[in-house]
């Protein structure tokens, strides 16, 4: 081992043990089934034609990629932070994790841009959300930020401590090539991407509230959306970045390391529970989505139940899809269809029969989430 290579400063890694093991196996358990589930959500969008889908697959494929690294994370954590696999492994998760910060940041700005061309622009920008299109900018996202990973994860990531043992991304203090890395990871990778989110977003509420033909329910899944978004991309990657930036602008000794570690570490942390937000924030808020959830969980409970009871249920409010046409202008003002489509199934019968109602529903620049 060079001597570059060796830790030159002792830090407490309690936080680890823990903190860190607590939080990775809760977001194994809750993000990997919630994932799957909004996979399978974004895969009846992409049926519907939906670019949408394009984008919540993709992010949920970024998330399935880092949850497989966990595991090794949670191995090396109980290990005391001593890593006892090969170097390459140490990288790879080290990749999979910054990828899936930077992946899902670009897909989270795809998806405001996406909703402020729908809501703003219904009929101006068209071509920008049809499916080639959205498959097009995704393959660009993921391109873009391997390479990027290539890059900068050229350097050697493992390193000993005082103690002698296997330290995977951490050098304290920090080495000399991270900083340019760092800097581009706060202005491109950080600020760049809120400024998008921010000003979209504030564009697409304005509309929201000028429009008078969309209804009242709809314009709070709208807002919901809109600061839900804004809300998970501020505290699951602001605080990392922030501290990215102190690090990178301040230390020099070990004295402030040891300050700011746990800190540091926390918000490296808070980065971790995007792959949770993530299913609750795009697959969640659906209609369908959550009809789905209901038919898949509640509803064979209420109907065991309800066979104790002697009795009979049905769904009190029928799952419904909505898409969006646009359609030519009205008066000045584009106008976007809302076509509902409503399913009832009655289950009286020995074989269920099913009616199936489009609902039209006309909306001056509106469109459904």
């Amino acid at each position: 081992m060079l001597e570059d290579d060796m830790i030159n400063c002792t830090i407490s890694h309690e936080i680890h043990q823990y903190v860190f093991s607590c939080v990775y196996i809760f977001v194994l358990v809750v993000g990997v089934p919630s994932n799957l589930y909004s996979l399978y959500h974004a895969a009846g969008q992409l049926k519907q034609k939906n670019e949408l889908g394009v984008y919540l697959l993709n992010l949920t494929v970024s998330d399935l990629l880092y949850l497989t690294s966990l595991p090794l994370w949670l191995q090396y954590i109980f290990q005391g932070d001593d890593w006892q696999h090969r170097e390459w492994l140490c990288q790879l998760c080290g990749f999979l994790l910054y990828e899936n910060i930077y992946i899902s940041i670009g897909f989270l700005c795809c998806i405001s841009l996406d909703r402020y061309l729908a809501v703003v622009h219904p009929l101006r920008f068209a071509p920008l959300r049809s499916m080639k299109a959205a498959w097009f900018f995704s393959a660009i996202i993921w391109l873009k930020e391997i390479a990027v990973g290539v890059v900068f994860f050229r350097h050697k990531e493992l390193s000993k401590d005082r103690t002698n043992q296997s330290v995977c991304f951490e050098h304290y203090p920090m080495k000399p090539w991270e900083y340019p890395i760092n800097y581009y990871r706060f202005t491109v990778g950080f600020i760049f991407p809120l400024a998008i989110l921010s000003i979209s977003y504030l564009c697409v509420l304005r509309a929201v509230g000028r429009s008078a033909g969309t209804q009242p329910p709809q314009k709070i899944r709208i807002r919901q959306l809109v600061s839900s978004t804004i809300l998970i991309f501020l505290v699951c990657f602001s605080p990392y970045h922030v501290f990215l930036l102190v690090r990178t602008i301040l230390e020099r000794d070990c004295s402030f390391i040891g300050r700011i570690f746990n800190y540091y570490h926390l918000s490296l942390l808070l980065t971790t529970l995007n792959c949770v937000a993530d299913p609750a924030l795009y697959c969640f808020v659906s209609e369908s989505a959550r009809h789905g959830f209901y038919r898949a969980l509640i509803r064979p409970f209420t109907r065991i139940l309800c066979c104790l009871r002697r009795g009979n249920t049905s769904p009190s409010n029928p799952p419904t899809d909505s898409n969006e046409v646009a359609t030519d202008v009205n008066n000045g003002q584009p106008t976007v269809l809302l076509l509902t489509h409503t399913s009832t199934c009655n289950s009286m019968n020995k074989e269920p029969v099913c009616k199936n109602t489009n609902l039209i529903i006309a909306a001056g620049s509106d469109e459904t989430l």
